[in-house]
């Protein structure tokens, strides 16, 4: 029912009316989502009409609403799509000045205004050479004046749409693709376009117009549904912003999901992505249903030709048959998808589904979405555990590659997944918030698959690697250590898969360790047995080994490109290298044993000779993968520093490789004594082994890092200064604020040195801010860590008394506390 405000409005045209009705309208708490965007579409429709009335209107004109407008979709900060039609026969100056006075009042409101006056003829004719002004009148709604003229151009507009879809479609297609590659995909985004990105509301409106076409039409289950969410999302995001934006960014979240009676953000996106999935889906199913139509159309006048006129094969007035090729028991090709056989019972076949997607993704076609809707509405469900051949079916669809991604999104559609797999509800659609990740959690594990699919040549068991992958993070949907929490629900799902009691037992494990190999490469010294040590006995098997291995590598691979890299993957393999080898028996070289290299001792000597710094710099090359790669890849530059030991080295060390924009990625810090009267100093020397990269561009010269690396040591370069500045040029996100450094003990076995580990946000200068803490501590690096992922740092220290020995426990705290007060 109207609210008095709203019948008051309606008897008064005035801007000041109707500015206060939609107002009251829009802060009405009791009506929101499709009725309030139906009742503001209807307060505007009658403010317009009466302005258009009261601008003595001249025969043959109309006032008509297009576009979202014309769907009586009205957001709060939504455009006015509007036309002034006329049939050409009235002074062109009173056409003119109609528009003046329906346009005016519309800016003095400050409202959004797109506009055209034109004839039928020009509409039409506008239409044909854009395509989106032909969609928006697709939607054409009359508003006021001649409601003949414009249900003859909605007659026309629309006959023109469906004569001309051959040529039209392929277009529309065409404009949704370059628009999602521009874009991106809602359903992955942390802050999506709700209208622009693929999945949002301007692919709902191109599949009403593929609807209206008559060519096709999209999937009807749940598509209106996602459509309103999309729109009472964009809605709640235009009153909390009082913006006309579509984006949803991060910082607008809490309040949208809060408008909406949401819980928090992380539900806000999982809705939002989940109706963008729907509206993705429709749309993959829609499009490849009319490239099928119009390839069918475009072949049969060849068709006809070849078969000298008549109209079938051998069968006057009959149709072509109809191939189909078998793929698997029940399965078949048809028209470029696998469907169900005409044989095919699936009440009495619950591994049909199964076989189905399988059989489709090896052949790399799509499935059927009629197969799939009439699977999940009549397949019998599968036995507790499943049978072999049930397992041994969705291996093969995950060993499938690319071609797995589409067909489980077929299963997901209609719910087969969450019935074959209960536990994938509680991540389907999960947000991820860590900027490194491109997909959500459903899809990153199907990525994961997909990535392990390409390597399981590398392993004895690939069944056991596919399957690990697609339930590694399967823990996320759980609080806590979503890897502790993984172990025992990958643990039940193997079982229920029909795994036997060994091999469930490796694949929890290697779900439980899925992290281990990439945080201890990056985050712990390799050299230390006790790190090598501590793998081999978490691992236990070669076996089990061997697909940690592959699933790393899988797993980074379909994280984001910041996850994996040739020097992440070479300190992985020469983990696994040295992990190995305990795992066979071998024995571990002793670290305190080890003797400098040769060049490490050139340049110590020289560092005594001279008193001062020495420095040698050089690429570092290393494989990456298999030894049956053709050629080795670049994974660093090493960059190697002698100097005669004295206080301030790590961080002035640290602060001039930060000036240069040089990312630290690993620094090993030993002393080296050397044979007195080599030089003016005593026999002891300071060298530093680092690894580092360039941000972008070419390396400095070593002769540019020694002169600034003197002057940072005899205090004539004020580090900190410099990188205070550099730090203020940073561009910083608006409404984002990075959660506080934390620093504790890691818990180590290290007989070396007491491990620290620090996770900051990553910034020019860390380690030298770091450097200079330790140094006040007055306690001694031995190696340092340094592993970044988007914005977070990890960095991970090896420090030890003066005189070498490890920090007692209450000493190591009081570090770590020390550490983050000064970092914070």
């Amino acid at each position: 029912m109207t609210s008095p405000e709203v019948s008051t409005q309606n008897e008064d045209a005035g801007p000041g009316g109707y500015a206060a009705a939609r107002l009251l309208l829009l802060h009405e708490k009791e009506r929101s989502g499709p009725p309030r965007r139906t009742a503001l579409a209807r307060l505007t429709d009658d403010w317009l009409a009466g302005l258009f009335a009261a601008a003595a209107p001249p025969r043959g004109t109309a006032l008509v609403a297009v576009g979202g407008y014309g769907r009586s979709e009205l957001s709060p900060r939504s455009d006015l799509d509007l036309l002034l039609l006329h049939d050409g026969t009235a002074d062109r100056a009173a056409i003119a000045a109609l528009a003046d006075r329906i346009w005016y009042p519309v800016w003095d409101l400050g409202l959004a205004l797109d506009h055209s006056v034109r004839t039928p003829a020009e509409a039409r004719a506008t239409a044909a050479e854009d395509l989106k002004v032909h969609l928006g009148l697709l939607d054409a709604r009359p508003l006021a004046g001649d409601a003949g003229l414009v249900a003859a151009l909605r007659t026309t507009v629309l006959a023109d749409w469906r004569n001309q879809a051959p040529k039209r479609l392929p277009e529309l297609d065409e404009l949704c693709r370059e628009r999602a590659e521009r874009m991106g995909e809602l359903q992955f985004l942390l802050e999506p376009d709700l209208k622009e990105a693929r999945g949002g509301l301007r692919d709902a409106q191109a599949l009403r117009a593929v609807a209206a076409s008559w060519l096709a039409d999209a999937p009807r289950e749940g598509l209106d549904r996602a459509r309103r969410r999309l729109l009472d999302t964009r809605d709640a995001l235009h009153l909390t912003t009082g913006r006309a934006t579509d984006r949803l960014a991060l910082q607008e979240q809490d309040a949208v999901a809060a408008e909406l009676g949401l819980l928090d953000a992380d539900t806000l996106l999982r809705e939002v992505y989940e109706a963008a999935r729907t509206i993705s889906y429709a749309t993959d199913v829609t499009w490849r249903e009319v490239n099928r139509v119009l390839k069918a159309r475009s072949a049969r006048p060849r068709l006809r030709s070849l078969l000298g006129g008549r109209s079938g094969a051998g069968r006057p007035g009959g149709k072509p048959p109809i191939e189909r090729t078998p793929l698997a028991e029940g399965v078949v090709e048809m028209d470029g998808e696998a469907v169900l056989a005409r044989t095919a019972r699936p009440e009495r076949d619950p591994v049909l589904p199964l076989r189905a997607a399988a059989a489709a993704a090896q052949s790399g076609l799509p499935l059927s979405p009629h197969a799939v809707r009439h699977l999940a509405a009549t397949a019998k469900p599968l036995p507790v555990p499943w049978p072999a051949e049930a397992r041994e079916e969705l291996v093969t669809l995950l060993g499938a590659g690319e071609a797995t991604v589409p067909v489980w999104e077929a299963l997901e559609a209609e719910g087969i997944v969450t019935r074959l797999l209960p536990d994938w509800e509680r991540v389907r659609c999960r947000p991820q918030r860590n900027p490194v990740h491109t997909w959500t959690v459903d899809r990153h594990l199907v990525e994961t698959a997909v990535r392990a699919a390409s390597l399981t040549r590398r392993v004895g068991r690939p069944d056991l690697l596919l399957v690990a992958a697609l339930l590694h993070d399967i823990g996320k949907g759980w609080p806590g250590d979503h890897s502790v929490a993984g172990e025992t629900i990958a643990r039940d799902l193997a079982a229920r898969v029909g795994f036997d009691r060994t091999d469930t037992a490796t694949v929890a494990t290697v779900v439980r360790h899925h992290l281990l190999l990439v945080e201890t490469a990056t985050r712990r010294d390799l050299d230390d047995p006790a790190t090598v040590r501590a793998v081999a006995t978490a691992v236990g098997t070669l076996g089990t080994l061997e697909l940690l291995h592959a699933l790393t590598e899988a797993d980074a691979l379909a994280t984001g490109p910041a996850a994996w890299s040739s020097w992440r993957a070479s300190l992985v393999a020469d983990l696994v290298k040295r992990v190995a080898g305990v795992l066979a028996g071998e024995p571990l070289p002793d670290p305190e044993a080890a003797a400098p290299s040769a060049e490490q001792e050139r340049l110590a000597i020289e560092a005594l000779r001279t008193g001062e710094p020495v420095l040698a710099l050089h690429t570092r090359d290393e494989h990456t993968a298999d030894a049956d790669e053709p050629a080795p890849e670049p994974v660093g530059v090493e960059l190697v520093i002698a100097l005669p030991d004295r206080p301030g080295v790590l961080p002035a060390v640290a602060g001039v490789l930060a000036l240069h924009r040089l990312t630290v990625r690993a620094a090993d810090l030993r002393a080296v004594d050397l044979p007195t009267g080599l030089g003016p100093g005593s026999g002891s020397v300071l060298v530093l082994d680092w690894r580092v990269a360039a941000e972008y561009g070419s390396l400095p010269e070593a002769a540019r890092l020694r002169a600034d690396l003197v002057r940072a040591l005899d205090g004539s370069l004020d580090i900190p200064a410099r990188l205070a500045e550099r730090e203020a040029a940073y561009p910083r996100r608006r409404g984002l604020t990075a959660p506080p450094p934390r620093v504790t003990v890691a818990a180590a076995d290290s007989r070396l040195a007491t491990v620290i580990e620090v996770r900051a946000q990553d910034a020019p200068g860390l380690l030298h801010r770091i450097g200079r803490a330790l140094e006040g501590a007055a306690v001694r690096v031995r190696s340092a860590h340094v592993s970044t992922l988007g914005a977070n740092a990890v960095d991970t220290l090896y420090v030890t008394r003066p005189d070498g020995s490890l920090l007692p426990p209450e000493e190591a705290v009081d570090l770590a506390r020390t550490l983050e007060a000064a970092l914070g």
